[in-house]
């Protein structure tokens, strides 16, 4: 038996289900429950909150997260492989777990949940960064869910982390910190999963603010960021000029020199251009 339940562990359960990780889902598996467990534990106090999980897998989250006290998990697992081993956990679990075999871009989980709502998952590295952007790009806000508790390549972490100027900042670290705090709360190398990546992984924890940091409209602030960084070597003047030809004339309304670059300017700087480019 394991460490946090009376489940086997996950590699007998990887054995007796024939779960061999496949690439083309962008499957790495986490075996150590007591590393899920504290993956879980970095989402806080889930005792009286549903959380939604993508990609389960065998279950090594889903199990962290139930032992841990989650009310209801909700797992949505694109791989019907893997149903049987989830069968077994909601099965110790009565009540607690319900899985929904689809693809997660396409599945809506609010049919399926009670506020207060937690995110938490080891996300497939093929649709991660995409998943991301939808949660923290909704048209109202605040969002469905409280917190984002997600693991991710090291690097795609560090640039949902990453401050003005650094290589790393751009357009996931502006989005991002707009409308929540992001921190990295957990690193994990990649002999810890199976198969073992060719690269670390992080765990980034946000946490949705009550309103954005700085007024501005979402799809404007989110078009300007785009182009601003498709272009990121340039200065702002030419990377912005095919969103308005007086573009010159609205950075110095928002109190920006036109010479600058992408990289250099502020999360406030973006939401005054935004709003500049709004009022145009």
């Amino acid at each position: 038996m394991s460490t946090i339940d009376n489940l086997p562990p996950l590699r007998q359960v990887i054995n007796d289900h024939d779960l061999v990780a496949r690439k083309s889902l962008g499957q790495n598996f986490l075996l150590d429950l007591n590393l899920t467990a504290k993956i879980a534990r970095q989402a806080g106090d889930l005792s009286t909150a549903d959380v939604l999980e993508i990609g389960p897998g065998p279950g090594g989250l889903t199990r962290g997260l139930l032992a841990e006290g989650a009310r209801r998990v909700l797992a949505i697992e694109k791989d019907s492989r893997c149903l049987p081993a989830l069968a077994e956990i909601a099965a110790a679990y009565p009540g607690r777990l319900e899985v929904i075999n689809g693809d997660a871009l396409e599945v809506d989980p609010l049919a399926h949940l009670t506020p207060p709502i937690h995110i938490a998952a080891n996300l497939p590295y093929n649709v991660g960064t995409e998943l991301l952007v939808r949660w923290l790009t909704p048209q109202d806000w605040p969002p469905f869910w409280q917190s984002l508790t997600l693991m991710f390549q090291r690097e795609v972490a560090e640039r949902i982390t990453a401050k003005p100027g650094s290589k790393a900042y751009g357009r996931l670290a502006l989005l991002a910190q707009w409308r929540a705090e992001a921190r990295i709360v957990m690193s994990l190398p990649p002999e810890a999963f199976t198969p073992a990546p060719k690269v670390s992984s992080a765990v980034v924890h946000l946490r949705s603010l009550p309103e954005p940091r700085f007024p501005a409209d979402p799809k404007m602030l989110e078009r300007v960021v785009a182009q601003a960084f498709n272009q990121r070597r340039k200065m702002l003047r030419a990377a912005l000029k095919s969103m308005a030809p007086d573009i010159e004339d609205r950075l110095n309304a928002a109190g920006i020199e036109p010479t600058r670059r992408a990289e250099t300017l502020s999360l406030e700087e973006f939401c005054a251009l935004a709003r500049v480019m709004s009022a145009a």
